[in-house]
């Protein structure tokens, strides 16, 4: 029986996030493994094993319970941000050749990206919003950037998660803060024009079938924006299956498709987009969509009529094969 540890935790805003997304899998893991937690801080690991909370060893893969070394034999990483979703442990655990479930290290670091993730995807000529990476907070003055983008215009922390330190910025005296506050959230800034549309999300993931794209979710929210309230408050309308037309349908989830190909992604991914006049725009690509009872990709699982538990039966047995 495999031992799967489940990373969570992490060390970004999303850490409550990560636990619940986590703790989720973990109720619904499928028949067959021996499943438990690893939690994951700057200061220790911690196995989460049996009811019990144990040292974890990173550098050994192992822990201890009852006078017993128990050992991983593979991992999933849950870790909404650093290090997870960046990428940062995908390349750890290949260095201690550890089989890894999600998304190798190249794909999770350059999709974790906004913006380096956007321009890759616009040379295969996929639409995206016009924007301005900062990599400073006075990179640009800031009539250049309202010349440039207009208003509105979203600022986002390009090297970190979706749901901390994003704004829609509607006058010119909104943008300093703006950029204050993404910059609390991570190194780099990226500065998008604002697309008015209809936003979706499509789920991603591969089975021994092929690559499947599951039911759109469309994304209706009295807020300016799909943010942290929104996702996880209740304060947004999430209808799966989007009310969109099925040609649109297709179209997002073809190019969902091509994306995942394009990105070399595993397991589960989940793509945003803003579909602008029919013309599907991305937004960002998650390869750690949140998993907690409120999120997105479990209510495409639902829509069509699958369990959680089973869609991870058929992830883990074409990715561990």
């Amino acid at each position: 029986m495999k031992r799967i540890a489940i990373f969570c935790g992490g060390y970004s805003s999303e850490f409550d996030i990560s636990i619940k997304s986590a703790s989720t899998i973990l109720t619904n893991f499928p028949e067959g493994y021996d499943p438990f937690l690893v939690e994951v801080t700057r200061e220790q690991w911690t196995a989460i094993y049996q009811g019990e909370r144990l040292e974890f060893n990173p550098w050994e893969m192992c822990f201890s319970h009852n006078g017993n070394a128990i050992q991983v034999d593979a991992a999933l990483i849950y870790i909404h941000g650093n290090p997870g979703e960046n990428g940062k442990l995908q390349a750890f655990f290949e260095m201690k050749n550890i089989p890894c479930i999600n998304s190798g290290a190249l794909a999770s670091e350059l999709s974790f990206d906004k913006w380096y993730c956007n321009q890759f995807l616009r040379g295969f000529d996929i639409p995206v919003a016009k924007s301005l990476l900062l990599t400073s907070i006075d990179a640009y003055e800031n009539e250049f950037i309202l010349e440039t983008l207009g208003l509105p215009c979203f600022v986002k922390p390009s090297d970190s998660g979706s749901s901390y330190g994003i704004s829609k910025v509607k006058t010119a005296e909104e943008l300093q803060p703006a950029l204050e506050k993404a910059f609390a959230e991570g190194e780099t800034v990226v500065i998008e024009s604002f697309l008015n549309g209809t936003e979706v999300t499509c789920g991603v993931y591969r089975t021994k079938a092929g690559i499947h794209a599951l039911p759109l979710t469309e994304i209706a929210t009295d807020n300016d924006f799909f943010d942290y309230e929104a996702k996880y408050l209740g304060a947004s309308q999430e209808i799966t299956p989007a009310r969109v037309s099925a040609a649109i349908t297709n179209h997002v989830q073809e190019i969902s498709k091509k994306i995942y190909q394009l990105l070399r992604l595993k397991s589960i991914a989940r793509i945003d987009f803003m579909v602008v006049n029919d013309v599907p725009h991305v937004i960002e690509v998650n390869t750690t969509p949140g998993f907690s009872p409120a999120s997105l990709v479990p209510q495409m699982i639902a829509c069509e009529g699958n369990t959680i538990r089973q869609f991870w039966k058929e992830i883990l047995e074409f990715e561990l094969k």
